[in-house]
């Protein structure tokens, strides 16, 4: 009987010792990974619209045909994003102050979901320059933008996603489109 109990009391022993107060969490959760397009160009040259500007190819430009828009509004449609940005163009008739005000107005409405707001001044060459506005946090606009050459013409931009607003989950795409809307914006010649 004593090597019975012996056996009892190490099995008894081993099960004591091996419960600890370990703290289990759960994982955080996980975001899908997201396959970025190959970057390619091309020149998007609307005939009825005095601008023109590089595009990249996984944006479909689609004309604004909303009844409030106006001409030269337009979608820049990016599916495998599942994002697009908005674009408004406005012909300056000795009223850039109040566009520039528009602007503000509409870029300072995140303000409270924004965690912060930086503007960026941006001037690639003669006649077009402006702001790019970064927005952090849980805004739903994270990037938006205005370029005139302060006398004809004032462009605005927005870019929007199909999807809840969550920084962290969206920084990748965000960061991606925002290189291309750069590109976009140094290449930009008005006619």
């Amino acid at each position: 009987m004593t090597l019975f109990r012996l056996a009892f009391f190490l099995v008894l022993s081993l099960l004591s010792f091996s419960c600890g107060e370990e703290e289990l969490s759960p994982r955080p959760r996980g975001y899908f990974r997201i396959e970025l397009p190959e970057r390619k160009f091309s020149l998007f040259d609307p005939v009825s619209c005095p601008f023109r500007f590089e595009i990249p190819d996984y944006a479909i430009p689609v004309p604004d045909t909303n009844q409030l828009s106006e001409p030269c509004w337009w979608y820049l449609v990016m599916p495998k994003l599942n994002a697009q940005l908005y674009l408004t163009y406005k012909p300056l008739n000795g009223d850039v102050d109040r566009y520039l005000e528009d602007t503000h107005t509409l870029v300072y409405k995140h303000t409270a979901r924004a965690s912060s707001i930086d503007e960026q001044v941006i001037s690639f060459k003669p006649g077009v320059s402006g702001v790019l506005y970064t927005l952090g946090g849980e805004a739903a606009s994270a990037t938006q933008f205005f370029v005139t050459d302060s006398v004809h013409h004032f462009l605005r931009g927005a870019v929007y996603f199909n999807s809840a607003p969550n920084a962290d989950s969206l920084a990748p795409v965000q960061d991606y489109i925002r290189e291309d809307l750069l590109r976009l914006l140094k290449s930009l010649e008005w006619k």
